[in-house]
């Protein structure tokens, strides 16, 4: 029983703890080069296309809530009259 749950024990460790890493090749200088070159876009929009959509995206919800508060705002200052 002991040699069991021992044996399955290192089993698992082997599995989840590998000494032999990947290499990932480093893009830090890549994004680095493309961030700090001086080409008259706002930062926000340098990461590409999906940059410009979660901005347009972030705009279009900020508007949205902005118009639906105000609009709340408006409903409850004038109260309905009750019959």
């Amino acid at each position: 029983m002991f040699r069991t749950m021992n044996a399955v024990q290192q089993m698992a460790r082997r599995s989840i703890c590998s000494s032999a890493r990947r290499q990932v090749e480093n893009k830090v200088p890549q994004k680095q080069k493309m961030f700090q070159e001086d080409n008259g876009m706002p930062i926000h929009l340098k990461g590409g296309s999906s940059d410009a959509l979660l901005y347009r995206a972030t705009m279009v919800l900020t508007v949205l809530g902005v118009g639906f508060t105000l609009y709340e705002l408006v409903k409850a200052s004038f109260p309905q009259k009750k019959d």
